[in-house]
């Protein structure tokens, strides 16, 4: 296919998703809806500062109070303690041998690849 053709059938596709966007953007009017009698309109009633106060830091407050306790009081429950520092724990190697590092092979002489990781500076 020549350049010159190349350059029409793109030009062709821009052109009809340009086309496409207009009419999907003209289509989208105002709504033809009005305010719902039940919110009164423009006599709504002011919002009591207390009440906003309340609903927008009491809940997330309680909620967090609430969460926090249900992740703490099962470990209580069991006798574990929360302190700075935390207990020591083991050390664990998920996937590694279950005897410890005894059964890693060590190294058998400066060519070797066993025995882990290592650094050549």
């Amino acid at each position: 296919m020549p350049v010159t053709s190349q350059l029409v059938h793109l030009a062709r596709r821009a052109s009809v998703v340009m086309i496409a966007g207009g009419l999907l953007v003209a289509s989208g009017g105002p709504a033809g809806a009005d305010v719902p009698e039940f919110w009164g309109g423009s006599q709504a009633e002011p919002v009591d500062p207390w009440h906003a106060v309340l609903l927008l830091v009491g809940v997330p407050l309680l909620l967090f109070v609430v969460i926090t306790a249900i992740v703490v009081i099962p470990g209580v429950v069991r006798g574990e303690r929360f302190t700075p520092g935390g207990q020591a724990t083991a050390d664990q190697w998920f996937g590694g041998p279950r005897s410890g590092t005894a059964e890693l092979a060590a190294p058998d002489g400066t060519q070797s690849e066993a025995g882990g990781a290592s650094g050549r500076w």
